[in-house]
Formats: structure tokens, C-alpha cells, sequence
């Protein structure tokens, strides 16, 4: 996360976006960086039945988008906002002269993206060679690593990204679910998925 004070004094400012509204579409123009203060965003993209496939969601002090800044390209997935959320925002030259100025940033957007693409590529693998119990184990950990989240919390995703982002039918997510915790291996509570502690 890039420090607030460091991009407001380099341009950025805040802004906020209610829950399910849209900050950019697939295919505009990469304009602006983005990190998040509070809430949650999801890139997502939708086929032309209307069915969603969920790039990522990102959360409280995270960036999204920057691919397709640092790569001159439109961006390629929709964000909306899962949550009402706090944003900050810094248009691109700015950005691109913050980094300059600053390599170590551009150090740790470097090992930020290398850690997302290691993440697309086990999910990418996960959805080719193994089953739904499986996909979903591995999501699981996959998502609570990068959150940094405490095993005594709910796991907090939807069933429905779940399937979005194993490319199962959320009917299987939910099926799947119920065997993981027949097997001992998760745990349901108040229709939250916790860890077995």
C-alpha cells in the first residue's frame, strides 16, 4: 500500500462509491490509479448469456487496475463496488512520476502483481485438473493467505464468488461446502464459513 499522505501530496484525492455502482467498464480508458481506504471492490467481467467471472476483489489498502496503467492498455475487467467504499485516486502521469521519484514503490507494486499472477495461475490450474472440493480448498487458502486473515473469523466470500472464481455452478459451491464439512475440514456456523480450529 502506498502511504495516503504521499499520494494526496502527489495529486490524489478521495472519493467515494456506493455499494454496486461501477467506477470503470471493460474496455475504457486506464486513467487513474486507485487504492482503497475502506470497503471492497471486485473486477469482474460478463459473456454474453450475462454470466459473471470475478478477476479479484480487493479490500482495505489495496490497489486495482494498475496493469493496465503501467501497460498502456484499456482496463480489461469492470470495478464495482461489493461495499459502500473510500477510495483514493491519482491520474496516471502523476502516478507514473510518483514512481519515478520513488523506486522502492515500484519494488513493491512489482512483488504486488507477481503475487496476483501466482494467484490466477493455481486457480487457473485448480479449475483445469481437480475437483470442486478441492478448487474451493484451495481458494479458500489462497484468499485468506493474501487477506491476512485470523482462522478464528469467518471466511468472508460469498458462495456465489466462490463459483465465479473456481468456475463451478454455485449449486456445486454449496454441495461441496456441506461434504467439506462433513469431512471436518470446514465449519458452518450462523451460514458463515469458518476454518476447523
Amino acid at each position: 500500500m502506498i502511504n495516503i499522505e504521499l499520494l494526496l501530496s502527489s495529486g490524489a484525492v478521495r472519493m467515494e462509491i456506493p455499494k454496486g455502482k461501477l467506477l470503470f467498464q471493460e474496455g475504457d480508458k486506464a486513467i487513474f490509479y486507485y487504492q482503497i481506504i475502506h470497503g471492497s471492490i471486485k473486477m469482474n467481467n460478463y459473456n454474453e448469456n450475462g454470466d459473471e467471472t470475478i478477476q479479484g476483489i480487493f479490500g482495505e489498502g489495496q490497489s486495482f487496475g494498475e496493469p493496465a496503467i503501467l501497460g498502456h492498455f484499456e482496463y480489461p475487467a469492470n470495478a464495482e463496488a461489493v461495499e459502500d467504499s473510500m477510495l483514493i485516486k491519482l491520474e496516471k502521469n502523476q502516478f507514473l512520476s510518483l514512481l519515478k521519484k520513488h523506486p522502492e514503490i515500484s519494488i513493491e507494486l512489482l512483488a504486488t502483481l507477481s503475487r496476483r499472477l501466482r494467484f490466477k495461475a493455481i486457480l487457473s490450474k485448480e479449475v483445469k485438473s481437480y475437483d470442486a472440493e478441492h478448487r474451493i480448498m484451495t481458494l479458500l487458502e489462497l484468499f485468506n493467505k493474501n487477506e491476512e486473515r485470523d482462522i478464528t473469523q469467518p471466511i468472508d466470500i460469498t458462495r456465489q464468488t466462490i463459483a465465479n472464481l473456481t468456475g463451478l455452478r454455485v449449486e456445486t459451491v454449496i454441495r461441496a461446502i456441506k461434504k467439506l464439512e462433513q469431512q471436518g475440514r470446514l465449519s458452518i456456523r450462523n451460514r458463515k464459513i469458518y476454518w476447523v480450529e
